[in-house]
């Protein structure tokens, strides 16, 4: 289906798929409760407490999928639907899925020596975040491409930022404000990718307490910037959404709305399992292990037949084996 980039309609309908009550509350509710977990699981390291909580980081692990699984679902919908999706709508998605990557970054910081047990899960964690950078930017660039030619408070559709025939719209007074916002949003997504990176594969024991604060701290202070522009924004708790729409959907409490919200339930699940017994989790890599010890059995990755002055810098890469660069052999 094409955009209709010649005249613009009255309204646009709403879309609760992406901008419901139950699809915005589900996002920040998971952001919230993650956040506290993992603030939870850096405070308990900085004390040097022994005792690993498996439960908290079982639960964290969880959420932090189902977040960075629904922003990358939410952004795909989002891209596929650009030639009838509103700047508005458009806008709203690129916010969740800023806020699934903070949230993410977070638990990363709290989690990543549960991921050091494993290449495959570290990898595959890699892989999302890659493909969770690559999504933004590109909503980045349409956001910037709208905000430069005055369109995102319009109710062409988003794919017509990139049509000739489209009559631009008039500059708002913050459109420096935004432009800038906007290309820092991006530059920051893409250094914040490489340093969670980083610290993902790296084995650096220097600042590794201090690492965490400042991530995490840094990390919150971007879910709640998204949070806050999520919530002036969106009709669905605002009543007052900054273009005219058709109807009223997006605040009713649908069942896809309800099915949102109770998927915040659903990792519950595996905590009553581990309480029950049904499911062992093991614990964390130790902060400070042996190279020359064997954490879960011979040839597991972790294992270095380097003493401690030769001790490779980063985590085996399974693709092409080098323990001494994460890039090249």
């Amino acid at each position: 289906m094409s955009a209709n980039c010649t005249v613009a309609p009255a309204a646009v309908p709403s879309d609760a798929g992406v901008a419901g009550v139950g699809v915005l509350l589900s996002f920040i509710v998971t952001a919230a409760i993650s956040l506290l977990i993992s603030a939870s699981l850096v405070f308990q390291e900085w004390r040097n407490n022994a005792k690993p909580s498996v439960l908290r980081r079982k639960l964290l692990n969880a959420y932090s999928d189902q977040q960075i699984l629904t922003g990358i679902g939410l952004q795909s919908v989002g891209l596929a639907k650009t030639a009838t999706m509103a700047p508005y709508h458009f806008f709203l998605v690129w916010m969740l899925s800023l806020l699934s990557m903070a949230v993410h970054n977070a638990t990363l910081l709290a989690l990543a020596r549960d991921f050091r047990r494993d290449w495959v899960l570290r990898w595959m964690r890699q892989l999302l975040m890659f493909a969770n950078l690559v999504l933004s930017c590109v909503y980045g660039i349409f956001v910037l491409r709208a905000v430069q030619r005055g369109l995102n408070d319009t109710t062409y559709p988003i794919a017509c930022v990139w049509d000739p025939a489209t009559e631009d719209g008039p500059a708002p007074g913050s459109t420096a404000l935004s432009y800038v916002g906007t290309i820092l949003t991006i530059a920051g997504n893409v250094v914040i990718f490489a340093l969670a990176t980083w610290y993902l594969h790296a084995r650096a024991r220097r600042f590794y307490v201090a690492a965490q604060v400042v991530g995490l701290l840094l990390m919150t202070a971007f879910a709640i910037g998204a949070t806050v522009r999520v919530a002036l924004l969106a009709d669905a708790f605002t009543h007052k959404a900054p273009i005219p729409l058709s109807d009223a959907g997006e605040g009713d409490w649908s069942f896809g709305q309800l099915l949102s919200v109770g998927m915040l339930i659903l990792p519950l699940v595996s905590v009553v399992e581990i309480l029950r017994g049904e499911i062992k989790c093991a614990p964390p890599v130790a902060a400070e292990y042996d190279d020359d010890k064997q954490l879960l059995g011979e040839g597991q990755e972790l294992r270095s037949n380097t003493n401690a002055r030769t001790r490779p810098e980063f985590q085996p890469n399974p693709f092409w084996g080098s323990q001494t660069n994460l890039f090249k052999k």
